[in-house]
């Protein structure tokens, strides 16, 4: 599988021409019904982790078409590229917080911006892993917070409907966490919503999107699944 995986990779690389990685297709195909997916993008294993019983997730479309190609989601990689050469290591993966304080005098204020985006938020995903796994719903507020503030300031990646979409998220009665997800520059937001409120939650945003920003949201209420397998017809 993992060969499949990385040639669907490598059209999206190659052929559509945006640098990006493996997330999208190992979710597809690794998906586990009532679990959310730690991915490790080295060696590309997965490690389930369940999603309280009470959580639904809620996807809220800002109405904003994205165009990676046309973004500077590349040239987030290419800065990514830069820090990580700049402290010698083969991607940030392998560099910790401590080490960013190397990058002073060394790159450019914005590349440090990103290299921070990027150690902090790999982080975030192994701390939010934790907290789901003992069911610290808090916990997850606070890292989709941290999250969603550092990839719209750091990373640059946010604009005003996702951060709109986020602050009305958060004062919504029954949300517990939101973020902005994917790429950013335009898509959706993902929001962690207690179950007996998802519905009537997700309408609620989605009619003061409406009247703040004057754009029409979609959303979807579901639960983690399956990825993808065989069919019989």
């Amino acid at each position: 599988m993992r060969r499949a995986l990385r040639a669907s990779v490598n059209v999206e690389n190659v052929y559509v021409g945006v640098q990006s990685g493996i997330m999208d297709q190992l979710a597809s195909a690794g998906g586990r019904a009532g679990h959310a997916l730690l991915i490790d993008c080295e060696t590309d294993s997965i490690e389930v982790v369940r999603v309280p019983d009470e959580v639904r997730i809620v996807v809220m479309d800002s109405g904003v078409r994205r165009g990676l190609t046309d973004s500077a989601y590349n040239e987030r990689r290419s800065q990514c590229k830069a820090a990580a050469a700049a402290l010698g290591v083969p991607s940030l993966r392998h560099a910790s917080e401590a080490d960013l304080e190397r990058l002073d005098g060394t790159v450019d204020e914005v590349v440090h911006r990103r290299a921070r985006h990027v150690v902090t938020e790999n982080d975030r995903v192994l701390d939010a892993a934790h907290a789901l796994k003992k069911g610290d719903l808090e916990s997850m507020c606070s890292l989709f917070n941290a999250s969603h503030a550092s990839l719209a300031t750091d990373y640059e990646v946010s604009i005003p409907e996702l951060d709109a979409l986020v602050r009305l998220a958060v004062g919504t009665p029954g949300v517990v966490a939101a973020r902005l997800t994917g790429a950013g520059f335009g898509g959706c937001t993902v929001n962690l919503v207690r179950s007996g409120d998802a519905e009537a939650a997700a309408a609620s945003i989605a009619r003061r999107y409406q009247q703040e920003m004057g754009r029409e949201a979609r959303y979807w209420v579901s639960r983690p699944a399956n990825g993808a397998g065989e069919m019989t017809l």
